[in-house]
C-alpha cells in the first residue's frame, strides 16, 4: 500500500480492458481470489466477448509500466428473468426485456488499495447499467467470509437482499453467499411502496394471490432473506463467482 503520508499521490485511469491485459489480469486474479479461473475467462475479458470490463492504470509510473493495470472489474449483462433475483422484479413480470448487470471479479493490487480505486471502478458500472434503459440494477455474491468486501459494498449503497446458504462449495468446503443489489433505472425492491401499490393492483385485477410467497419478504430492505436454491459448485475453475 503506498504511504498515506505521503503527499504524492499515483494519477489513476480507467479504460477498458484490452488485449494486452491478459498477463497482468491473470496475474492479479492469481494473487487475490482462492478461486482458479480458465484461461478462456481471460481471453473472454480481453476480447470483449460477452464481459464488458474496466482497468485501472497507474499513469504517473516513470516506467514502462505505466499502461499495466492495477485494477479491474469485469461484468457480464444477464437477462432479469434467468437471475437469481428474478423474484424482486416478478412485479413488473409484463417486461420480458429486463436486465441486469452482474458483476463478475473486482479486484485492486495490493500497493494501490485505499485510493478509492475500487469504488471509481464501482461507480464506472452503475454509471454504465444506468446507461441501458432496459437494465434494473447491479448485483453480485460476496462469499460470507469477506467482511471487507460485505462493508465495502454496503458503503456504495448495495442492498444487502439476500443470503444464500451454502452457495459455494470450495475446496470441499461450503461457505454461504451474500447477495447484493444496486437498482438503477426504477428499478427497485418489491418492499418498496410504488412496488408493493403494483403488486395490490395486479392481485385485484388477476384475481390470482401470485404475491403472497414475496410478501413474507416485505420488511426492511437490510433483512437477510434465506433460500436453498441456485447453489454453486466451485472446485477451482468457476468462473463466475465473485467472492
Amino acid at each position: 500500500m503506498l504511504d498515506p503520508r505521503s503527499e504524492i499521490y499515483p494519477t489513476i485511469e480507467y479504460r477498458p480492458i484490452q488485449p494486452s491485459d491478459l498477463e497482468a489480469l491473470e496475474k492479479i486474479h492469481l494473487a487475490l481470489f482462492p478461486i482458479r479461473y480458465e484461461r478462456e475467462f481471460f481471453l473472454n475479458v480481453v476480447s470483449g466477448n460477452g464481459i464488458v470490463s474496466w482497468g485501472a492504470v497507474d499513469t504517473s509510473r516513470s516506467d514502462d509500466r505505466r499502461d499495466e493495470i492495477i485494477g479491474f472489474v469485469t461484468t457480464r449483462m444477464i437477462a432479469a428473468k434467468d437471475s437469481e433475483i428474478e423474484d424482486l422484479f416478478r412485479y413488473n413480470s409484463s417486461r420480458k426485456d429486463l436486465t441486469l448487470l452482474y458483476i463478475l471479479t473486482l479486484g485492486v493490487v495490493d500497493r494501490y488499495r485505499n485510493l478509492g480505486i475500487a469504488s471509481s471502478l464501482v461507480r464506472e458500472v452503475v454509471k454504465y447499467a444506468a446507461s441501458i434503459s432496459n437494465c434494473r440494477g447491479v448485483y453480485l455474491h460476496v462469499i460470507s467470509y469477506n467482511q471487507p468486501a460485505i462493508s465495502f459494498y454496503k458503503k456504495m449503497l448495495f442492498k444487502l437482499v439476500r443470503r444464500l446458504p451454502m452457495f459455494y462449495y470450495i475446496r470441499g468446503q461450503h461457505y454461504d453467499s451474500y447477495l447484493f443489489v444496486y437498482y438503477v433505472n426504477g428499478g427497485r425492491s418489491p418492499c418498496s411502496p410504488l412496488a408493493f401499490v403494483k403488486m395490490l393492483v395486479a392481485k385485484f385485477w388477476n384475481k390470482e394471490d401470485h404475491c403472497n410467497p414475496r410478501w413474507a419478504r416485505c420488511q426492511e430492505s437490510n433483512i437477510l432473506l434465506a433460500t436453498q436454491s441456485n447453489k454453486r459448485m466451485i472446485s477451482g475453475d468457476n468462473t463466475r463467482c465473485h467472492v
